[in-house]
């Protein structure tokens, strides 16, 4: 019973998006109308600069090592990663926002990093190297989330669910970002 509450609570944190809400307040256009249509914190820099972003990330990580928090103190290691799961669900289909949201990355950023503070910060090394390199916050993404998972599960052991729960998280984020491979994939062909 404490896993499911956990589970739906963790969808329901993940469907209030920080980014939507503080645009809709400020009176701004939504922050999936433009650019990438994504309501992340690299949209939100576009569209508002730096320290709107770095408030975003705060306030999304912040819900989100919350949540870990309390997953880790009532539930069994194994179950932990699916507790990231339904937050990550929640942030990429809100309820809340007509079930548009984002892509989960600074969600489960906040998520790992009460479980495994070296893999964020290695993770955001890695993302910041992937960035100042290509140019292509998605490729980012994708190395800081593979080591996120690789810290989940050095947390939370590699008993088969916590592996299905990580996995899942992980390939949820991963496939939040396929118009981005697309488009890089047709870019490439372009200059070919």
């Amino acid at each position: 019973m404490r896993f499911i509450l956990l589970f739906t609570a963790a969808y329901i944190a993940g469907s209030i998006n920080v980014s939507i809400g503080l645009f809709r307040i400020l009176g701004r256009e939504d922050p999936r109308a433009r650019f990438s249509g994504n309501p992340g914190a690299t949209n939100v820099y576009r569209q508002a600069g730096l320290g709107w972003a770095v408030g975003v990330l705060i306030l999304e990580m912040g819900k989100a090592v919350s949540l870990a928090f309390v997953a880790l103190s009532i539930l069994p290691l194994y179950q932990v990663p699916w507790i990231g799961l339904g937050l990550i669900i929640g942030n990429r289909l809100p309820c809340f926002h007509r079930f548009r949201g984002g892509k989960g990355v600074a969600n489960y950023l906040g998520f790992v990093l009460a479980l495994s503070p070296l893999s964020c910060g290695i993770g955001m090394i890695l993302w910041l190297t992937a960035y100042g390199a290509t140019r292509q916050p998605f490729i980012g993404s994708f190395m800081m989330v593979m080591v996120l998972a690789i810290g989940t599960l050095a947390r939370c052991g590699t008993d088969g669910m916590a592996v299905a729960g990580t996995l899942l998280t992980a390939g949820i984020i991963y496939y939040a970002h396929k118009k981005n491979v697309r488009e890089l994939i047709a870019g490439y062909r372009d200059q070919q």
